[in-house]
């Protein structure tokens, strides 16, 4: 089941990651292959040749941007993105009765939030999205400032599309996490994930 549950949840990540190159005006064909491959488990990690793909197209090419947690911006606004998407999942995860600690995919005895950074995997190309409009309102210019702070902080408030509803981010979540809580009971065997328009 876990491996199946993985497969979906790299499923709707490179599907998001796909919508959002094509909002961007960038080919997003490969990726979009790369999802129909992917397998059980994502056992030839078509995970990371999407994430090559995607980062090497996401942004504008004189950033010439490499993404590194350490790396110069935009990474500090990804990062800040990720922070406040993460302590959402989290959340949501504790509230579905749910132990943050034991993860699908990630497993890292000093990661209290693996299942986090599992169930977060298709949420990260809303963040990406709004860092997107941040570069193309500032251009090179992205030491955080506190307007970028303020729209990043608004990532929980976002629309979302999930399941032919409309919802804040925030509930999004929670209805995902709630559908992984079904799984793991044995009710269901689908994770509900948002998709990016």
């Amino acid at each position: 089941m876990k491996k199946q549950l993985w497969q979906q949840t790299i499923i709707a990540k490179i599907n998001n990651q796909a919508h959002l190159l094509a909002k961007e005006r960038v080919e997003n064909k490969l990726l979009l292959n790369f999802a129909k491959e992917v397998k059980s488990g994502d056992s030839e990690n078509h995970e990371a040749r999407a994430a090559v793909y995607y980062w090497k197209h996401l942004f504008p090419p004189f950033l010439n941007f490499s993404r590194d947690r350490h790396g110069p911006p935009p990474n500090n606004l990804l990062n800040y993105g990720y922070a406040i998407l993460r302590a959402v999942v989290a959340r949501s995860i504790v509230a579905s009765g749910l132990l943050p600690t034991l993860g699908i995919f990630h497993r890292n005895q000093y990661n209290a939030y693996c299942l986090a950074d599992d169930i977060m995997e298709p949420y990260r190309p809303f963040v990406d999205k709004i860092v997107c409009s941040i570069i193309s309102a500032q251009g090179k210019y992205l030491e955080m400032t506190p307007s970028m702070k303020k729209q990043l902080l608004g990532i929980p408030a976002m629309d979302v599309q999930l399941d032919g509803q409309k919802s804040p981010l925030l509930i999004a979540v929670q209805r995902t996490t709630t559908s992984l809580a079904k799984c793991y009971e044995g009710k269901s065997r689908k994770i509900l994930y948002p998709v990016l328009e």
